[in-house]
């Protein structure tokens, strides 16, 4: 499972109304991608599009989670948790390295200056 499965199982379980188009914005992927893995989740049995007609009379799609579905997400989560933590741990270093690097060229540029004056 990726990480857009991951975050579209996600937001279904709080909100199976969402239309893809609301799910493509919350997301910050296309539509044409958002489809794609809605379908890609239908066919592996993790959820199940429901038609009804919305409150403008329109046919919508409410979309279910599994037993199944739900069993994947929890299961996953723990991974994608990890790899976050991991992710996390990785920016703190890179954060901590360019806070010297900057420290280090503020006091260059400061010494430079009282040479000037």
């Amino acid at each position: 499972m990726d990480e857009s499965q991951f975050k579209t199982l996600r937001e279904l379980e709080k909100d199976g109304k969402l239309s893809q188009r609301e799910l493509s914005r919350r997301m910050g992927v296309s539509l044409g991608r958002v489809n794609s893995v809605v379908s890609s989740l239908v066919r592996k049995g993790y959820i199940k599009a429901r038609r009804f007609k919305n409150s403008k009379n329109k046919i919508a799609h409410m979309y279910v989670l599994t037993p199944k579905g739900m069993s994947t997400k929890v299961t996953h989560a723990y991974g994608f948790l990890q790899k976050k933590l991991d992710e996390f741990e990785r920016l703190k270093q890179e954060i901590e390295v360019l806070r010297r690097e900057t420290d280090v060229e503020k006091q260059a540029g400061e010494r430079i200056g009282m040479g000037k004056e």
